[in-house]
């Protein structure tokens, strides 16, 4: 009889076991694989304001009339990555590298683009994170190894400017892509580096991927966030627990203005204010009441363009 069960425990162990791995495959390729996110579509929680005019419906336009350069650097670990480079009308040492969000790439930046450039007179730099766009990699990092790419992105900016010395940077992310900036706030940047703008950006890959595995697929996150931190670690060199902008932003001390939209229902308004509160000593809050992921600008693009302009002004000369 004894031997029965603990035959039978071991069975249910093993069972349990291919489960749960072929379940972290299963995310693993649904969110950390480079793919078509087909997940996103129609999802209720990208939707919130979808229905609001969008003043930068001209920026593809806008887009599409660029003369861009093409940069490409190699990342540390030996991908090609590729950014548009547009230099300003008139020459400055003043530029703004953008990062895109999730499954996006750099053209979906387009409105910030023409921002930067039109309004604010600054050179811009739209880079194609690893795993998306043009450049390589067959996954997505969620920030944490990209941080590494934006040192090197910043570095080619400086050593681009007529006075390395002279060069003024603002790093600006949105979504994926604030998270990026966050993390790479908190490597040893060089002082050319002034002000950093994260919009609706995540406290941790963990406490994301937490949150909608519970959001979207009504799942607790033991043992799958685990053991799917577990495969990526060995497919994609990175763990979840490690991946963190809460952890990095403490270690900050770079400028920084923490913008979310208290209606975002993919990355929780609540986590912008322990990131704010955790921030470098110089830092500002903006929440635009209402507005859904991404969407602050598009909901108060006044107050936006206001807050940005307001905040890098003190910080670029």
């Amino acid at each position: 009889m004894k031997k029965r069960i603990m035959i039978m425990s071991a069975t249910i162990i093993g069972v349990l076991a291919v489960i749960i791995v072929a379940a972290s495959f299963y995310f693993y390729n649904v969110a950390i694989a480079r793919a078509d996110k087909d997940f996103l579509n129609g999802n209720p929680d990208l939707e919130a304001n979808a229905n609001i005019d969008n003043p930068f419906a001209d920026s593809k336009d806008w887009w599409a009339r660029q003369s861009f350069e093409e940069w490409s650097l190699a990342s540390d670990d030996g991908l090609k990555l590729h950014a548009y480079y547009l230099p300003a009308e008139t020459a400055t040492d003043k530029t703004a590298i953008i990062a895109h969000g999730y499954s996006g790439h750099s053209e979906q930046m387009s409105a910030f683009a023409q921002m930067y450039h039109e309004n604010m007179g600054y050179n811009v730099l739209i880079p194609d994170a690893r795993g998306h766009g043009k450049s390589e990699g067959d996954y997505i990092g969620f920030g944490w190894p990209e941080r590494k790419d934006y040192v090197k992105w910043i570095d080619l900016v400086i050593q681009h400017t007529e006075k390395e010395e002279d060069a003024q940077i603002v790093l600006h992310g949105v979504s994926m892509g604030a998270a990026t900036v966050m993390m790479t706030s908190g490597e040893a940047l060089p002082t050319q580096v002034k002000a950093i703008i994260e919009d609706c950006g995540y406290t941790s890959v963990t406490d994301e991927l937490r949150y909608q595995l519970k959001r979207m697929y009504k799942l607790p996150s033991f043992p799958l966030l685990q053991s799917t931190s577990l495969l990526t670690k060995i497919r994609a060199g990175y763990s979840f627990g490690e991946a963190s902008a809460l952890e990095q932003v403490k270690k900050s001390t770079t400028p920084m203005l923490f913008i979310h939209g208290s209606g975002d229902l993919f990355v929780p308004a609540e986590m912008v204010y322990e990131l704010y509160d955790n921030g470098p000593e110089h830092k500002k809050l903006f929440i635009v009441p209402g507005a859904g992921h991404g969407m602050a600008r598009q909901f108060d693009p006044e107050g936006y363009d206001r807050e940005v302009t307001e905040f890098i002004g003190t910080y670029v000369q």
